[in-house]
């Protein structure tokens, strides 16, 4: 290289000089500075891209979901009020029996006609008239009888006590029917089991979705005939229903000492809000 370049000749040119650049290494220093600039502005757009589309999600999962298992046990039932009985009616009133003509039965006595103080009735008089120990005015007619005597009596009537069907649905009873371990164990269960996540994945606003789930609990505690009794929608219902049906035996309603089919509620609110 000549003297008068060496100032404005570029060091790479300077330690090539007299070698074979066409082998790569010239090329690759020749480039690095390009390169490295290239790549640097690669690696700010791609963290770029990251941090936007980090904010786009976090703006998408604001909305938090929670479960409220309410009326764990059973939805309250007010125990319907025993009706008071009927007061009996009045007693009809009185008849007095019709008045029958009763001619007073004298016994016959031989006495003289002086003596007599109250003759007989006549012989005629008696064929129409019933005898008795007075005498008493009234119809004559023999065929009417007297009123039995009524007996006061001082026992209890009770009224025959109807039986109970054993085999039907009940809405109430003296015992309910309880999930193994009590109502803890069945929030737990609920809560475990639920996909409380649902309503957001299904497009749901913030607010409260509650969904009221009936179902039979037979004598043996099988469950059965799990319907929703209303659908706040996004998919709420359905996974009620879900959970429910896949559940454990529990234990059955009791009603007078013996195991009964129950029909029990449940209420369970998906609460969506806004972190």
């Amino acid at each position: 290289m000549e003297a008068n370049k060496i100032l404005s000749a570029d060091v790479l040119d300077i330690i090539f000089e007299g070698r074979n650049k066409e082998y790569g290494a010239y090329e690759l220093r020749k480039t690095y500075r390009k390169r490295l600039v290239t790549s640097i502005i690669v690696m700010a757009l791609v963290c770029l891209l990251l941090f936007v589309a980090g904010i786009l999600a976090n703006t998408k999962k604001k909305a938090k979901t929670e479960i409220i298992v309410q009326d764990v046990s059973l939805e309250d039932i007010k125990k319907q009020e025993e009706k008071k009985p009927e007061p009996p009616p009045p007693p009809p009133p009185k008849q007095e029996p019709p008045k029958v003509e009763i001619t007073k039965f004298t016994p016959p006595k031989i006495v003289k006609d002086e003596e007599v103080k109250e003759p007989p009735p006549e012989q005629e008089k008696l064929e129409d008239t019933k005898i008795g120990t007075i005498n008493q005015e009234g119809i004559k007619d023999p065929n009417i009888v007297a009123p039995p005597v009524e007996e006061k009596g001082t026992g209890v009537v009770e009224a025959p006590k109807p039986t109970e069907d054993y085999d039907k649905e009940f809405k109430t009873v003296q015992i309910q029917a309880k999930f193994p371990g009590g109502d803890g164990e069945w929030r737990k269960y609920l809560e475990r089991n639920l996909n409380r996540d649902l309503p957001v994945e299904n497009g749901a606003p913030p607010g409260n979705y509650t969904v009221v789930v009936s179902f039979l609990v037979d004598k043996d505690g099988h469950i059965s005939e799990v319907k929703a009794e209303n659908n706040p929608g996004y998919g709420t219902s359905d996974e009620a229903v879900r959970v429910i049906k896949k559940g454990p035996n529990w234990t059955p309603a009791v009603q007078n000492g013996r195991n009964v089919i129950y029909r029990q509620k449940q209420s369970i609110t998906f609460q969506v809000a806004e972190e």
